[in-house]
C-alpha cells in the first residue's frame, strides 16, 4: 500500500510537475480559516462548532448564497416554488431573502476519482458509474471535469463543455498508494466553486477509505460549505460488501462510507449513495444529475454578527423536505488561495 504521504497538487498530466505539500497545506489551511464545521438540517450526527479564526479578513461580500433541493413526503421533486414559499433562519432568525433563482441553466460536475491502492479492482465499477453521469448531462448546456487522486490531485480533464466520454487515460490507471480522501474533495470543491452561473457539484468515486489526509470530515465540511458547493459521495463496493442490499443507492450509515463521511455530504447539501451492480450505479447517477437541475438558487444578506451561523432553510408548507448546507460564516470573507 505505501507509506501515507500528504496531499500533492497537480496539474493535468503531468504527475511529475507538483506542487509542494507546504504550500497545499498553507492553502488549505488558510481556506479554513473560514470554512467552519457545519451541522445539517437532518445530520446524522453533531459537528464541532468551529473556532473563531485568529487572522480576521474585511468583507466585500454582503450576500450569502445557498442552493436548496425540495422533495414531498413521497421523495418527489417540487417545482415551481417561489421565494414566498421559503424561509431562512439565521441563527433562528428570520432572515429576508434578497435573491432567488430556479432558471439556472446548466450543471458543473467534477468528477473525482479515487485510484488509491484500495480502490483495486474497483475502478473499472468507478469507471462505470461516471459514464452514466455523464449519459445524462445535456452536450449543449453542462459541463464536467475529471480529477483523480491518492495521496496527489490530478486534474486529468478540465471543465469541459460537452464532455459525454472519459480519457482514455483513466483506462489504463493501476490504483496504487495510500489515500488523501478528505483532502482531495477539499481541493476540488475549491476549485469547482470558479465555475459561476451553473449548478455545481463534486461527485466523489470511492471506497470510502481515508488513511493519509491532513483534514478531518468536518474540516473539509466546512470548507465546500462555506463555498456552497454540494459533495456527493458515489460509493464504489462489491455486492459481498454493500451494507444496504437492495436499497444500494439510499443514504447509508454504515462501513467507510457511513458516519463522519457520510456526514460530510449531509453537511454540504449533498449526499452519500452506495452502489453494488449497474442497476444501481445508473440509478444514482441519474438521481444526482437531477437533484442538480432542481436546486432552487437563494441568497440573504449575511449577517453582521462574526462567527458561525448554523443555517436552516425550510418551506413554508409543511409536508416538503429541503436540504442544503448547514451554515456559513460571518464577520470575513475568504482570501483568495
Amino acid at each position: 500500500m505505501g507509506l501515507a504521504k500528504p496531499l500533492d497538487i497537480v496539474t493535468p498530466m503531468k504527475r511529475g510537475s507538483v506542487i509542494t505539500s507546504t504550500a497545499v497545506a498553507a492553502a488549505l489551511l488558510v481556506t479554513q480559516l473560514v470554512g467552519g464545521g457545519a451541522h445539517a438540517q437532518t445530520a446524522p450526527s453533531a459537528q464541532p462548532q468551529p473556532q473563531a479564526p485568529a487572522a480576521t479578513f474585511k468583507s466585500s461580500v454582503d450576500l450569502v448564497r445557498v442552493t436548496a433541493v425540495v422533495r414531498d413526503q413521497k421523495g418527489r421533486f417540487v417545482r415551481d416554488l417561489t421565494e414566498k414559499d421559503f424561509q431562512i433562519l439565521d441563527r433562528g432568525q428570520t432572515r429576508p431573502i434578497a435573491e432567488f433563482r430556479s432558471d439556472v441553466s446548466g450543471v458543473s460536475v467534477a468528477l473525482l476519482f479515487d485510484v488509491s491502492g484500495s480502490m483495486e479492482g474497483q475502478l473499472p465499477m468507478a469507471r462505470e458509474a461516471a459514464a452514466h453521469v455523464l449519459s445524462w448531462l445535456d452536450v449543449s448546456l453542462d459541463e464536467a471535469a475529471v480529477f483523480t487522486f491518492d495521496t496527489r490531485l490530478d486534474e486529468v480533464t478540465p471543465f469541459t463543455t460537452g464532455l459525454k466520454k472519459l480519457p482514455e487515460s483513466l483506462g489504463t490507471v493501476v490504483p496504487f498508494g495510500a489515500t488523501s480522501l478528505h483532502d482531495a474533495i477539499a481541493e476540488t470543491a475549491r476549485r469547482l466553486s470558479q465555475r459561476a452561473g451553473k449548478r455545481r457539484a463534486v461527485v466523489v468515486l470511492t471506497d470510502g477509505n481515508d488513511n493519509a489526509s491532513r483534514l478531518s470530515p468536518s474540516e473539509v465540511s466546512g470548507i465546500a460549505s462555506e463555498i456552497d458547493v454540494p459533495v456527493y459521495l458515489f460509493g464504489i463496493v462489491a455486492s459481498i460488501d454493500n451494507p444496504t442490499s437492495d436499497f444500494a443507492t439510499n443514504s447509508i450509515a454504515q462501513a467507510s462510507l457511513g458516519g463522519p463521511l457520510s456526514d460530510l455530504a449531509s453537511w454540504t447539501g449533498g449526499h452519500t449513495f452506495v452502489a453494488s451492480t449497474p442497476g444501481q450505479r445508473s440509478t444514482a447517477a441519474r438521481q444526482i444529475v437531477d437533484e442538480l437541475r432542481h436546486q432552487y438558487l437563494i441568497a440573504f444578506e449575511a449577517s453582521g454578527l462574526p462567527g458561525w451561523h448554523p443555517l436552516v432553510v425550510r418551506a413554508n408548507k409543511k409536508d416538503l423536505v429541503v436540504r442544503t448546507r448547514s451554515g456559513y460564516i460571518a464577520g470575513q470573507s475568504r482570501p483568495s488561495l
